[in-house]
């Protein structure tokens, strides 16, 4: 019990307690009034340092011991909910009674509601352990001594600063640093970044200072810049980049009420407004509080970003010094161990068109490793240099053309302008979408970085070590002329995000003003004007259109137009697609926009849309795939003679000669087939129902896949002439490739338990919302109208997603008795828009109709 220097343990920790509390409330409340982050952090630690050397002092514990601050505590910084880092310096193994005393201190530390990382070791023990982890040789980087013996920590101090290397840690740490970005995907303009860890936040900075003072070169930005490592300006930008970092870490803190370093949807509207930022407009043209904010923390982190490239580059220099000589490349420029440098400081001031030829040069010259600091400072001042005179002159006109026509290296020339805002000085409107969110629900980059990403994936169609990813796409690349086109189009097809109104629209005029400035043909405008107006067109009609339509077809062709305009409207849809997010591709998506194309290509070619002819070729490709069954030669006519030619026109060959089999000699089964195989585009589950129709079928069979937490991507619902349902749904759940044979297996048990039975159906769970749509819910729509042929009624759903939503959707159309002819249903992240075929006696009445897409509109809310 801690009593041998002072007062009995209960009171002392009551006495503490009280005091870091009323110490807390106070630093908090000024904190609230003076928005100085810096004055917080420091009254949160000096509290927490009055509370332990009290602590320290009843202890009893031996003068030879010391308590010291380590990692972000040692640094003198005490965020809100952050942990406080302590070691406990011994100048021996401790005996019996003094290890009984520490636990009793480390113990009251916790009971105090302190967050304590705690270790207790000698000084040997201290360098032992430093040497085998980064991490603790790291936080010793930052000890201070808050009590105790301050001689044996200045040992400590001795000891370690002899057998620091500076040379490996700088290795260490910044091979850490990149694994860290690598596990936040390489960039700082994720949509949920964490203020402290992502790239461009401030565990960038603190490696900027850990490795400068390791090497013993400075200890804080005011002496990196008296050492000449950065410049004044820049050591005032890096501060003010940090203090802004912790504001919002501050933030974080006391919103959450605990330790909290990510900026996640759910907060970001609310630390906005604590710094008082507000939404403005409404409507198309309305902000939000968390963009304004969320822009100006990209920006920040785009800054720390280059200036930590900088730093490093200039530290390692000196850490590691090589005496290349200088290789002139031209007057301007020089290569320097493997980069490339600037012949003087003031080349971009004398000649501002340099700051485009660089990254030329970068691209002809693929085996420099990057740009040296020297010119990379460069750059990043002499930036503002990029006005309209600059965008005007026929030679950065040209050199900007030579980056897009390069052969390699084009996305690393284009993510360096980016980085370093030359992207966006010489297109001012490029400027305007940098760390520009979307709230769409299924993009996860802002709009820049989206960009980027959707050059990038054109880029990887060209290159044959990812030719396996997209077979297709490097086929159609490899033959396509004037890659650097589809580049164009890349850069401009969303480049009016924000602006309010159709940004396809808005696009066309900035990348029209683009190609005539830059002196592009007529028909080369004509392409790219074409690709970025309708860059949405083809994803649109094959993920909502009934593509066995021949007049869908027809009219997607005339379009298009010609072979070059499908193939690139095919590719930019492709990349546009990959670069939203990893959750919205699927082989499902892959093969409706492949089919499209293909259906599209013949209609090009010469070949009228014709249904009968389409039919004939796909009965006779199953045929052929029947006789390697073994089958009968008239097999399949007894249950063809009861499908229509929909039937045909909206499966596959594989699909139809799948489905004869397994349905031979059951045409008139009394009980329920139900088949199930892996599917043909390699991705889930095809299963495929055969049973006397009935009313509910389709709800049914959903809430079956609900309870399974299978995810539908697609139904097509067929009703034969003899009165059976043909139902085929493509399903899809995360465990299929570990046990897909017993999940198979199992469906073909349960389900058909199911459609035996014939139980009520059981009312539809209002499954639970993601937390990224409770933060950005949409407004449910539906929208019922009749086919142009008057045949069919086009329902199109969309909603945020949720558990059982189909289901909800299902029961609503069997409560109308609505006949379903075919479900396309797609999910984009958070977001689903489905699009249902259907028909019934009650669609033919007006009032029924309103009635319906009210009912719906209630199913789809939670």
């Amino acid at each position: 019990m801690i009593a041998a220097c002072g007062q009995p343990r209960d009171q002392l920790r009551n006495q503490l307690k009280g005091r870091l509390k009323s110490d807390r409330q106070v630093v908090i409340a000024t904190f609230h009034q003076d928005g100085k982050p810096e004055k917080l952090l420091r009254g949160l630690r000096q509290s927490v340092d009055a509370v332990l050397e009290q602590a320290w002092h009843e202890s009893g514990l031996p003068s030879e011991t010391a308590l010291v601050g380590v990692g972000g505590y040692g640094r003198g910084e005490l965020f809100p909910h952050s942990d406080v880092d302590v070691l406990i310096l011994l100048h021996q193994a401790p005996s019996e009674e003094t290890r009984h005393k520490l636990e009793e201190f480390v113990q009251l530390l916790w009971d105090l509601g302190l967050e304590i990382g705690s270790s207790i070791r000698t000084i040997d023990e201290c360098l032992v352990e430093s040497k085998a982890d980064i991490t603790v040789q790291t936080s010793l980087l930052e000890a201070r001594c808050v009590a105790g013996n301050r001689q044996l920590f200045e040992q400590l101090q001795q000891a370690y600063d002899a057998a620091m290397d500076p040379q490996a840690f700088f290795h260490a740490k910044t091979s850490e640093m990149r694994q860290r970005h690598a596990k936040y995907e390489d960039t700082a303009f994720s949509l949920e970044p964490n203020c402290k860890e992502s790239p461009g936040g401030l565990r960038d900075l603190q490696v900027i200072l850990w490795v400068a003072k390791a090497a013993g070169l400075a200890s804080s930005w005011r002496t990196l810049a008296t050492r000449g490592l950065i410049t004044q300006t820049e050591a005032r930008q890096l501060m003010e980049k940090e203090r802004a970092f912790k504001d919002i870490r501050v933030r974080l803190h006391l919103h959450a009420g605990r330790r909290e370093d990510r900026l996640v949807f759910d907060v970001q509207t609310a630390v906005a407004e604590s710094l008082g930022l507000q939404t403005t407009g409404s409507g198309i043209h309305m902000r939000r509080a968390s963009e304004y904010l969320m822009q100006r923390y990209y920006w920040a982190a785009k800054t720390v970003t280059q200036l930590n490239t900088i730093l490093l580059q200039n530290i390692e220099a000196m850490l590691f010094p090589q005496g290349g000589e200088p290789q002139p490349i031209n007057p301007r420029f020089n290569e320097v161990n493997g980069f490339i440098d600037i012949s003087s400081d003031d080349v971009f001031e004398r000649t501002p068109s340099a700051m485009l030829e660089i990254f030329v040069l970068m691209t002809e010259r693929p085996a420099l490793k990057g740009i040296t600091a020297r010119a990379t400072r460069a750059l990043w001042h002499e930036r503002f240099k990029i006005d309209g005179r600059f965008r005007a002159d026929p030679v950065n006109r040209a050199y900007f053309l030579r980056i897009l026509q390069a052969p390699v290296g084009i996305i690393h020339a284009l993510r360096r302008m980016n980085d370093l805002s030359i992207l966006g000085r010489y297109l001012p409107n490029f400027r305007k979408i940098v760390g520009q969110m979307q709230h769409d629900l299924f993009h996860v980059y802002t709009v820049d970085q989206h960009i980027l990403m959707v050059v990038r994936n054109m880029r990887r169609f060209t290159m044959t070590e990812h030719a396996h990813e997209y077979p297709f796409c490097s086929q159609l690349m490899a033959n396509y002329p004037q890659h650097w086109l589809l580049y164009v189009a890349a850069l401009f097809h969303d480049i009016a995000k924000g602006r309010g109104g159709d940004h396809s629209k808005l696009g066309v005029a900035d990348v029209v003003q683009f190609c005539q400035d830059h002196g592009m043909s007529a028909d080369e405008t004509e392409l790219v004007a074409f690709l970025v107006e309708q860059h949405l067109l083809m994803s649109t009609v094959a993920q909502k259109q009934d593509l066995s339509d021949p007049d869908v077809i027809a009219a997607f062709a005339k379009t298009v137009k010609d072979e070059r305009h499908l193939t690139g409207l095919y590719l930019l849809t492709v990349a546009d697609i990959r670069g939203t997010s990893p959750k919205v591709w699927n082989a499902w998506k892959a093969k409706l926009l492949e089919d499209l194309y293909k259906m599209t290509l013949r209609v090009l070619g010469g070949e009228p849309p014709s249904a009968d002819r389409e039919l004939k070729n796909r009965q006779q490709e199953a045929l052929a795939t029947l006789r390697l069954y073994g089958l009968p030669p008239d097999a399949h006519e007894p249950l063809w003679q009861q499908l229509d030619m929909a039937y045909f026109l909206r499966h596959d060959s594989s699909d139809i000669a799948w489905q004869t089999r397994a349905l031979y000699d059951r045409l008139n089964s009394d009980k329920p087939v139900v088949k199930c195989r892996l599917a043909p585009i390699g991705e889930g589950l095809q299963i495929a129902v055969y049973v006397r129709d009935q009313p509910d079928l389709f709800a049914r069979i959903c809430g079956y896949f609900d309870r399974k937490n299978f995810s539908i991507l697609d139904a097509k619902i067929h009703t034969t002439k003899h009165g059976y349902a043909l139902d085929t749904f493509l399903v899809t759940e995360q465990s299929f490739a570990k046990s897909y044979r017993d999940i198979i297996s199992l469906i073909e048990h349960e389900l058909c338990d199911l459609l035996i039975t014939a139980a009520p159906l059981q009312p539809p769970s209002r499954g639970r919302l993601s937390r990224l749509s409770r933060t950005f819910p949409i407004q449910p729509t539906v929208d019922l109208r009749p086919d142009e042929r008057g045949q069919y009624y086009l329902l199109s759903v969309a909603a945020n997603d949720r558990t059982g939503l189909l289901y909800s959707i299902a029961n609503v159309l069997t409560k109308y008795k609505v006949n379903l002819h075919t479900a396309k249903i797609m999910t984009l992240g958070e977001r689903v828009e489905d699009v249902f075929i259907v028909d019934g006696a009650a669609l033919a009445n007006t009032r029924t109709q309103l009635q319906l897409e009210t009912d719906l509109l209630e199913a789809l809310k939670v």
